[in-house]
């Protein structure tokens, strides 16, 4: 399993740097997971340098965490996860949000919730969710049904 995870913006809070990096460190237990962070600006200049970075993934299947997106349960994520036989690079913008053209770059929108969350904390919850989905789809017992 190959997971990219291409973000805007440094993680300030130490606390959250040591449970993403946790969280990175278990994904790895199970494929290869690349990190990127991009620096923040605004929203256009963001917006090209994810799309930058997006070319060198050309065949990946590009999932923009947005707003509008699909939701999922933590079990159905997983099953997307599994049925996707290539790359998966996953995006999350800045604070000011994304450029229509990042989004229009989706194969997939997905939202964490009708809730919104700043950009550091989404980034937690996606790495959580990553590490839950290959747990899932690895018979392990993090998750309970």
């Amino acid at each position: 399993m190959l997971l990219k995870v291409i973000t805007v913006g440094k993680l300030k809070d130490r606390a959250l740097q040591a449970r993403c990096a946790e969280y990175a460190k278990w994904i790895g237990g199970y494929g290869k997971i690349e990190l990127r962070e991009l620096p923040d600006s605004d929203v256009e200049k963001e917006g090209a340098a994810i799309l930058k970075e997006l070319e060198k993934d050309r065949n990946a299947c590009v999932v923009v965490l947005s707003e509008e997106g699909k939701e999922f349960s933590s079990v159905g994520f997983a099953d997307m996860v599994g049925r996707t036989d290539r790359k998966l690079v996953f995006v999350i913008g800045g604070p000011l949000g994304l450029s229509p053209a990042v989004k229009q770059k989706a194969d997939l929108l997905w939202s964490l919730s009708r809730l919104t969350f700043t950009h550091e904390l989404a980034r937690l919850l996606l790495m959580e969710q990553l590490f839950r989905a290959v747990n899932i789809l690895n018979g392990g017992h993090y998750h309970n049904p």
